[in-house]
């Protein structure tokens, strides 16, 4: 992954905070970042910065609260390129919130978002990533892990944020360990981390935390399963910022994986496309 010139990487949640960092790191490392954001104005800003640092960029808009747009967005990546070495699924709703929401579909808004987006995208995008082997996927995930309640998964009889964002972000390190074992032998690895602690993004401050950490430290470790010569042919990991660790327990549970993998295809409607 060293060479990055004429390869293509896609970050979803592009346009701030520690994907913004990322996206402008990887530019100046030679690669076309597609930037995904729901924001055009600032989508655009960053084209312009990155273009005028030398680099390549495009932006594609989407709300991923909504499986239609996921669907659309994964369109307009097949349509923008014939390969995408890189997935970087970072886009994601943190603990604040004004009680339990729901997405465009009906889902819980952090599980939507957080997880059954990239579930979505991955497995659209998917054709096209094997074919771009040698290929990475990293998941962001976080330290804040929560067993996944399969008799309430949307949290509707006991909802708190911090639940249904801990429980969202388990869900994206189990995805990796099943995509880990899929994807075996065919060039391409998926790993998931926890980036850094409370960073300085718009996510923490609106959870009234303070920082503890800066997104910079986050991006490092985020770049270092994205093209770091260390993590070849290496996959379905969990890195707790940039240290290998094991992640909740669940995640290594092969029955709650598959029984998360099975609902997961049924709500994103890829039942029948995937092998369950």
């Amino acid at each position: 992954m060293a060479e990055a010139t004429g390869k293509t990487a896609l970050v979803t949640g592009a346009t701030d905070g520690v994907g913004r960092v990322v996206a402008r790191a990887l530019a100046g490392q030679g690669w076309r970042v597609l930037l995904h954001g729901r924001d055009p104005a600032r989508g655009e800003a960053l084209v312009g910065e990155i273009a005028k640092a030398g680099g390549t960029a495009r932006f594609l808009r989407a709300d991923l609260a909504s499986l239609a747009e996921v669907r659309r967005l994964a369109d307009e990546v097949r349509a923008a390129t014939d390969r995408l070495e890189l997935l970087i699924n970072n886009a994601g709703i943190g603990t604040a919130g004004e009680g339990r929401q729901t997405s465009a579909d009906g889902h819980e808004l952090r599980f939507a978002v957080n997880y059954l987006s990239h579930f979505l995208l991955t497995y659209r995008l998917l054709p096209l990533i094997r074919a771009s082997a040698p290929a990475r996927i990293v998941n962001v995930s976080s330290a804040g892990q929560q067993a996944i309640d399969f008799a309430d998964v949307m949290l509707a009889g006991n909802y708190s944020g911090v639940a249904a964002y801990c429980q969202s972000k388990l869900a994206q390190i189990m995805f990796t360990v099943d995509l880990a074992g899929e994807l075996e032998g065919s060039g391409v690895i998926a790993n998931a981390l926890h980036p850094s602690s409370y960073m300085n993004t718009t996510m923490v401050k609106r959870a009234g935390v303070s920082p503890m950490s800066r997104v910079e430290d986050g991006a490092a470790a985020i770049l270092k399963l994205a093209v770091g010569p260390e993590l070849e042919g290496r996959s379905g990991l969990y890195f707790n910022v940039q240290r290998e660790a094991r992640a909740n327990a669940q995640a290594y549970d092969a029955a709650a994986r598959r029984r998360l993998r099975e609902l997961s295809l049924e709500l994103t409607g890829l039942k029948g496309e995937v092998a369950a």
